[in-house]
């Protein structure tokens, strides 16, 4: 059984927004199911699925990680090559490193992972292993 069944991400502009985050979820080893102006669906091998949408719910506002809710996703890539290779392509693909001084170890010294920021300024970590 996974851990998470799914989760959506909802973006002010998905025209910018789907490019950046296909580049990651494609990066991290998730399937592109769908994509189109409107966002798109992409599919971890162990099946959980993610949405990037603009609802129409949306209040538009920039988003805040340092607001209540949630401050990052964390994924997981099988090794450092991959880690490595993701860092050398983020700017390129609409994301920015944080912490680059202390990269690989800003989360400690026996915790390998990238943290990148976007265009929107949702946070990632990118985590090699469990």
């Amino acid at each position: 059984m996974r851990a998470i069944h799914h989760f959506d991400l909802w973006v002010q502009d998905p025209a910018s927004a789907t490019p950046e985050w296909d580049w990651l979820f494609t990066g991290c080893g998730w399937a592109r199911d769908f994509a189109d102006e409107g966002g798109g669906r992409w599919v971890h091998p162990d099946g959980t699925y993610t949405f990037v949408e603009r609802s129409p719910d949306l209040i538009d506002e920039r988003h805040d990680r340092l607001r209540p809710g949630i401050n990052h996703l964390a994924f997981t890539v099988p090794d450092r090559a991959t880690l490595d290779s993701l860092r050398a392509a983020c700017e390129d693909n609409g994301w920015a490193e944080l912490y680059s001084s202390d990269y690989p170890h800003a989360g400690g010294d026996d915790h390998v992972a990238l943290y990148l920021e976007n265009s929107e300024g949702f946070e990632v970590e990118v985590v090699v292993g469990d």
